[in-house]
């Protein structure tokens, strides 16, 4: 695919975060890592990035190469000289390493969550919480990740025909695209995630589709929440609902 749109982005999660991903996408323990179906779904994950051209930095590649070494360590013969006790799971360096970085995570959000209880009392509502006013009352939004974004992006590839076709000005754009994700919600104050690629109907425009999302994002022309993890992911038009909370307000 010829490349015509390079997509940077401010907040892009690393391999541990993938791993962690996929890890709770397949209910796997963590102690417990079935390496060749984790190795084999990260190295998916790696090709969609490729294809998308996104920038992957060399660490992704790095912890790639990590997993396939452990894979073969896996696959070979156990040393039948040393006794069980000696020896030692090819799986554990990463898994202290998951663990580790795991435990770093949970801090940080422990600690996000008392600065938005601090804002709840000194200052105005967070703007998540106005959000959720927006869907349902009994809906609870939270932010969602790159690698919850491909993953719902990789169901949408499943189904699209494996054309390849160069993406030329004339017929389809990124640029094009965002103003037509930006005229479709225009009116709306959320949208599914799915209802944006409804008139996508090849691999192309798919995925084009989903770079003018990411885009957006990053301007901040558009905001995206998950209901819950692994659930429903919507589309928040921030302008709509900065008007409606100004309204509210008002009123």
């Amino acid at each position: 695919m010829e490349q015509l749109y390079k997509i940077k982005l401010p907040e892009f999660e690393g391999p541990m975060d993938l791993l962690l991903h996929l890890i709770r996408e397949n209910k796997v323990d963590i102690y417990d890592i079935p390496i060749s179906l984790i190795t084999g779904q990260y190295l998916e994950y790696i090709e969609i990035m490729k294809e998308l051209d996104l920038e992957i930095a060399g660490e992704f590649l790095v912890m790639a190469a990590t997993l396939i070494q452990i894979k073969s360590r896996m696959l070979l013969p156990p040393d039948e000289e040393l006794p069980p006790e000696e020896m030692e799971d090819p799986r554990l360096e990463l898994v202290q390493r998951l663990l580790e970085y795991q435990s770093f995570k949970d801090a940080a959000s422990i600690l996000k969550e008392r600065e938005d209880e601090r804002l709840k009392i000194f200052g105005r509502q967070p703007e998540d919480q106005e959000v959720e006013e927006v869907l349902s009352p009994e809906t609870y939004l939270f932010d969602v990740n790159l690698f919850d974004l491909l993953a719902a992006f990789k169901k949408l590839l499943a189904d699209a025909p494996p054309e390849m076709r160069t993406i030329t000005r004339e017929t389809l754009t990124v640029k094009d695209k965002m103003m037509h994700i930006v005229d479709r919600i225009e009116n709306l104050e959320s949208i599914r995630f799915e209802e944006l690629f409804k008139e996508s109907f090849t691999r192309v425009q798919l995925i084009v589709t989903f770079l003018a999302l990411l885009e957006l994002l990053r301007l901040g022309l558009a905001r995206v929440y998950q209901e819950n993890e692994f659930g429903n992911i919507w589309i928040i038009n921030p302008q709509k609902k900065e008007t409606a909370g100004a309204e509210q307000a008002a009123v």
